[in-house]
């Protein structure tokens, strides 16, 4: 029984070192200290200096793992499958054929070192794992969690305990094995086909919007019962493997449940309570407590180690007892996940590779034993989870959704894997067969999520269960009802219900706009007097307040491939209370007597357009605002602040795209607010010159200048009006803000000239196929008619004598070729001419297809054109032609097409 301890923890080393072969040549000595000047090779190992062919060893894993990563990732496939396929090529199957490849670059006498820092990386991956565990949604949705967890365990550790009777006989023989019985094989097996990867299943329904659908709530809630059963089963296994007597393997199991307990209820309270005493919680992690917290996973693996069960369940309960309260699992997260995931595990999963050898599976047999197991793996997975699913009232397709995701396998399978062959208790062609089965089965997870859950069917789905639609999909309320509700929109063309899109370098704009659309009050007419008897006592009139403006503040944080961002996603609700940008948000919006809403949603970068326009349909938003980016880019760096010059500004490739995917599926009317001082908050490039000497006078003098109230809060705007539905639009946007007495407005009618023969290249409607600015007129009428120049007549008859005085308008006689030019003359001797006012807007509209536009060539790059594509022609020419102004381009959608 000795023997079986001590071949149970041996490492990956013994299976790599049967498959590399010879060692390379090792220098034992002193290394010469001329290194490669002394003729010494780069890649001879050094046993004092093992390094040198460690950084090459890196180096090589890392870089192909890399450029797999790359094409696999556009199928949607997890970075594990790169990293383990990049071990394959490797390893005996691919490259280890190669005469002198694994003796030149995997030597066996290196082995040691790789090993160690591979495993150092996976008790830092398993204490990330225990840290993204959240018992929290377990416990919050512990029935349906309960149920499918179970049934998705229990079917496959059946069907997995079955086959295993034929792989005990047939394979337990090989070389690299021990002798134990066929229960302690058939738990193993029974287990390794029974767990669920949750991390990689977080990273999926992330990736795929899912976590706030029912499917996903499920699947993480039983992910994380499957997990945390999962390594329990995987610890007894491995304490029983270890320990030759039944008595021993008690005493194992005893100690380790002490364990538990005492870091449970012992380490647990003294570490939280260091932790809120140090502010660790409150303000993030302190050096000393992430120093604290690195020892204890350290010592609680080092103790899981000695006792004879592994050192990763050690590291995996210390991140179990870590809290998640303000983000402190999410901090921990950060501080150490890049050093884990880019250096250290990618060696983990390359040795599972380099341990792999697809050339065992040399007969029909065993093949029939990959399929049998790959089959096994699915469909008592799916089978189970669906079953349990269904039988929680969930519908059959959400039910095989959950069945598919929880077959995923991904890293945690091979981590399973490893061990087993760590503890020999299976044999390199049987490793190979399960890591096969891993592969597929991971691979297969999204495609078929995708196919059975689309984003469609979700839409329906949620329609249906609310009572709008029957399952046909045909609405249920009556069509007089939506024919009035359209009308009534169509009537009341004010702003009721806006969206905002928060950037933290806009904060100060959108608080201006808020506050100037929030703020609206009315003195009453006679017939809404309600007390009289006050009017009198005051001598003036009562003000009665409409309707407050209903705000939802929608911020996105980008989903990158790092585990802290997906907790955020999972973390989302407690994420975004404690966002700094969204309470600023509703605060202001509070104290501004608007109502007001906030969410956070963690979503990848070429999603955030789609994830606008779907808050936007949930909030029934009827005006959507978007702040274009101060520094040209979706993401949100402000540790660092920079002011970068008008061209960086507008040519950033991706958030021209995100604006153009918001403007180009618009659901309703949309507006892009470039900002340029507006709120008084204009930036200034002003920085003082150090002096020369030192003096009070010269330190008092280098000190920031502080900045006074702003006594003149008015703005000025000016809206240059052609024609046409976007026009129009803005209009009425114009005409609601002037109803603030802080506003005066210049709307200038562009009258352009009948008939002229000037020749235009390019025009606005022509600028790309594929733009959002060139649609078909049956698709939307952007044209000028005779309705805007009579709706201009009706709307300058009808303002109140109050609006009036602060509404000018003017006629100026235009061609199609001057338009643009004579509008921004006009703009620039309009607004900016009072540097001490809280700034001033220009508001177009967006689509005029006759107006020329910037001609270019297929393989020219021109920030104008790409400014004019994404928000036509005007909005480019006021946008980049150095007015005092803020800029605010808008467009019709939804409802707003009608008026």
């Amino acid at each position: 029984m000795a023997s079986i301890t001590t071949t149970a923890t041996t490492t990956v080393l013994s299976t790599v070192t049967h498959t590399t072969g010879a060692p390379a040549a090792t220098t034992t000595g002193p290394a010469p200290q001329g290194g490669i000047l002394e003729g010494v090779l780069p890649n001879t190992f050094l046993s004092s200096n093992p390094i040198q062919l460690f950084i090459i060893q890196a180096g090589i894993i890392i870089i192909l793992c890399r450029i797999l990563h790359y094409p696999l990732s556009l199928l949607g496939q997890p970075r594990v499958i790169a990293e383990v396929i990049g071990g394959i090529i490797l390893g005996p199957s691919v490259m280890a054929r190669i005469p002198g490849f694994s003796q030149a670059i995997f030597p066996t006498a290196s082995m040691p070192v790789l090993n160690n820092a591979a495993n150092l990386g996976l008790i830092l991956f398993l204490f990330l794992i225990g840290l993204e565990v959240d018992i929290r949604l377990f416990t919050s949705n512990w029935r349906v969690a309960l149920g499918v967890s179970l049934a998705g365990m229990l079917l496959p550790f059946g069907m997995g305990w079955a086959i295993a009777w034929g792989l005990y006989n047939q394979f337990h023989h090989d070389a690299n094995t021990v002798e134990m019985s066929f229960g302690i094989y058939g738990l193993f097996i029974g287990t390794a086909l029974a767990i669920t990867a949750f991390p990689v299943l977080c990273r999926i329904l992330s990736e795929l919007n899912m976590l706030g659908t029912p499917v996903g709530v499920t699947v993480l809630a039983a992910g994380i019962g499957n997990d945390v059963v999962g390594w329990v089963l995987l610890a007894l296994c491995v304490a029983i493997v270890n320990n030759g007597s039944g008595l021993t393997a008690l005493w194992v199991l005893l100690v380790a449940i002490g364990w538990v307990l005492f870091l449970v209820f012992a380490v647990k309270p003294v570490f939280h309570w260091a932790l809120r005493k140090t502010g660790s919680i409150q303000n993030g992690p302190t050096q000393g407590m992430i120093a604290v917290t690195v020892l204890l996973v350290l010592t609680s693996a080092w103790f899981t180690s000695i006792i004879g069960v592994h050192p990763i369940f050690g590291a995996f309960l210390v991140g179990l007892i870590c809290p998640h309260d303000g983000g402190f699992a999410i901090h921990v997260t950060e501080k150490i996940e890049d050093l884990v995931s880019v250096l250290l595990l990618p060696l983990y999963f390359a040795l599972s590779g380099l341990s792999t050898d697809l050339g065992l599976l040399n007969d029909g047999l065993t093949w029939g034993y990959v399929i049998g197991v790959i089959a096994i793996a699915f469909t008592g997975k799916i089978i189970g989870g669906t079953l349990a699913a269904r039988a929680m009232k969930l519908v059959w397709r959400e039910s095989f959704s959950i069945g598919v995701l929880m077959s995923c396998k991904g890293l945690v399978e091979l981590i399973v894997l490893n061990i087993g062959l760590q503890a020999r208790i299976l044999s390199q062609r049987t490793f190979t067969i399960f890591v096969v089965m891993a592969l597929v089965t991971t691979v297969a997870t999204t495609p078929l999520t995708k196919w059975l859950y689309p984003p469609w069917y979700r839409k329906k789905l949620e329609q249906w269960k609310r009572g709008e639609i029957d399952w046909d999909g045909n609405p249920l309320q009556p069509e007089s009802t939506s024919q009035s509700g359209s009308l009534t929109q169509v009537q009341d063309a004010k702003i009721r219900r806006l969206l905002v899109y928060l950037r933290l370098d806009s904060l100060p704009s959108l608080f201006t706009f808020i506050s100037l659309l929030g703020d609206e009050r009315v003195r009453p007419q006679s017939r809404d007097v309600i007390d009289s008897g006050a009017s009198e006592d005051t001598g003036k009139a009562p003000v009665i307040r409409k309707r407050p403006l209903e705000v939802h503040g929608l911020r996105i944080v980008e989903l990158t491939e790092r585990t802290s961002s997906v907790m955020k996603v999972t973390e989302g609700d407690d994420y975004a209370r404690r966002d700094p940008v969204v309470n600023a948000f509703r605060t202001f919006s509070q104290l501004h007597d608007v109502a007001v809403s906030g969410n956070v949603i963690v979503a990848p970068e070429d999603s955030f357009a789609q994830t606008v326009l779907t808050e936007v349909s949930n909030q029934e938003s009827d005006f959507v605002l978007i702040p274009w980016s101060e520094v040209g880019s979706n993401k949100e760096d402000q540790s660092v602040p920079c002011k970068v010059s008008t061209e960086d500004r507008f040519s950033g490739k991706p958030h021209l795209e995100f604006i153009q995917a918001v403007l180009a599926k618009a659901v309703c009317n949309t507006g892009i607010f470039i900002g340029d001082g507006f709120g008084g908050t204009a930036p200034t490039n002003d920085q003082p010159n150090l002096p020369r000497t030192i003096s009070n006078v010269s330190m008092r003098s280098y000190q920031r200048n502080v900045f006074p109230p702003i006594a003149d809060k008015s703005h000025k705007i000016f809206f240059p009006y052609l024609g046409g539905i976007d026009d129009r639009v803005a209009l009425r946007f114009v005409l609601q803000l002037a109803k603030n007495p802080l506003i005066t407005v210049t709307i200038a009618h562009l009258n352009c000239s009948e008939g002229d023969n000037e020749i235009v290249a390019v025009s606005e409607g022509s600028l790309d196929p594929t733009s959002p600015t060139s649609v078909t007129k049956n698709e939307i009428n952007t044209e000028i008619t005779a309705r805007d120049t009579s709706l201009l007549a009706t709307v300058q008859a009808s303002l109140s004598p109050e609006l009036a005085s602060r509404v000018t308008f003017t006629e100026l006689s235009v061609t199609v070729v001057s338009a643009v030019r004579r509008a921004t003359e006009l703009a620039k001797q309009t607004v900016g001419q009072n540097p001490r006012n809280a700034g001033d807007i220009v508001i177009v509209g967006r689509r005029h297809p006759k107006l020329p536009a910037i001609l270019r060539t297929a393989d020219q790059s021109s920030t104008e054109y790409d400014m004019q594509k994404t928000i036509g022609v005007f909005g480019q020419a006021m946008a980049m032609g150095g007015l005092n102004a803020s800029v605010l381009v808008i467009q019709a959608g939804g409802s707003g097409l009608e008026q």
